[in-house]
């Protein structure tokens, strides 16, 4: 299936006078094929972009819910082979943009070239690396260069403007903003500094920005989007429904379908 670009879909929201909404999951959390059904529910319900976790031990941006889904999906066996099939599947199933967010060990062991190679064949857009710094990026740009795919970078509140200016140069498809200082986590309230942040960045760069880190609520949604924001990134407050939800599926896709639609309409100005 063809896909769209993340350029594509910013143009069309602002056109419509909205933001994008973009959930985040755990390819393979619970297991594989409730995965990839929880994937297309997100699609179906409003979600404008999706962004995939591939599971790794040591996940150090990532607080409780995500190190947990990262667990029930090893146990359910997914490994690197499994999270390229489930890429594919679901590229199959949408024309969305669709991005990843891993640690490097990960690419690096599949080998960089390699692994950007693979993703294009199958049509991912972009990458986000929790934990490779942009001064360390070289062979990973030159990769995600040569094979079209957006590398992502995040900015937080201790980004520099210095630092900010360099990642505004290489940085692809949009602005990853980190709401917090710390791990991902759903919270109860977005932090007066990070709408200041928005702005601070707004400066600096035309490119979008996505916030992530925290937001759970529509009210956090409308918050950061009237702050500058071009979208809002929702990743543990979507994989708690999952985990509250593991011994009844029907109600689990009812609510991930409810809550998924409450966050969209959230981006309508």
């Amino acid at each position: 299936m063809s896909m769209k670009t993340y350029t594509e879909v910013f143009k069309k929201s602002k056109e419509n006078n909205e933001g994008i909404f973009i959930p985040f999951l755990v390819a393979g959390d619970p297991d594989y094929d409730t995965s990839l059904e929880i994937a297309k529910t997100l699609v179906d319900n409003g979600a404008d972009a999706l962004e995939i976790g591939f599971p790794f031990s040591d996940p150090v941006a990532d607080g409780k819910s995500v190190q947990n889904a990262d667990i029930r999906a090893f146990n359910s066996g997914m490994n690197i082979k499994k999270c390229i099939k489930f890429l594919k599947q679901l590229r199959e199933y949408t024309d969305k943009p669709f991005g990843l967010l891993l640690y490097y060990n990960l690419v690096y062991n599949y080998g960089i070239d390699a692994f950007y190679k693979k993703l294009s064949e199958i049509g991912v857009n972009a990458v986000l690396i929790a934990d490779l710094p942009p001064e360390e990026a070289d062979d990973v740009i030159e990769a995600s260069n040569k094979y079209n795919i957006e590398e992502i970078f995040i900015v937080s509140q201790a980004t520099n403007n210095d630092r900010l200016k360099m990642i505004t140069e290489i940085v692809g498809g949009f602005i990853y903003v980190a709401s917090v200082m710390g791990t991902t986590g759903a919270r109860s309230n977005v932090e007066h500094n990070t709408t200041d942040l928005i702005k601070r960045i707004r400066k600096h760069t035309d490119i979008p920005l996505c916030v992530g880190f925290g937001i759970s609520q529509p009210e956090h949604v409308k918050e950061v989007l009237d702050a500058g924001a071009d979208g809002a990134i929702v990743g543990s407050a979507l994989i708690n429904i999952i985990e509250d939800n593991l011994d009844n599926e029907d109600v689990m896709f009812g609510c991930i379908a409810e809550y998924i639609q409450s966050m969209k309409d959230a981006t309508k100005r």
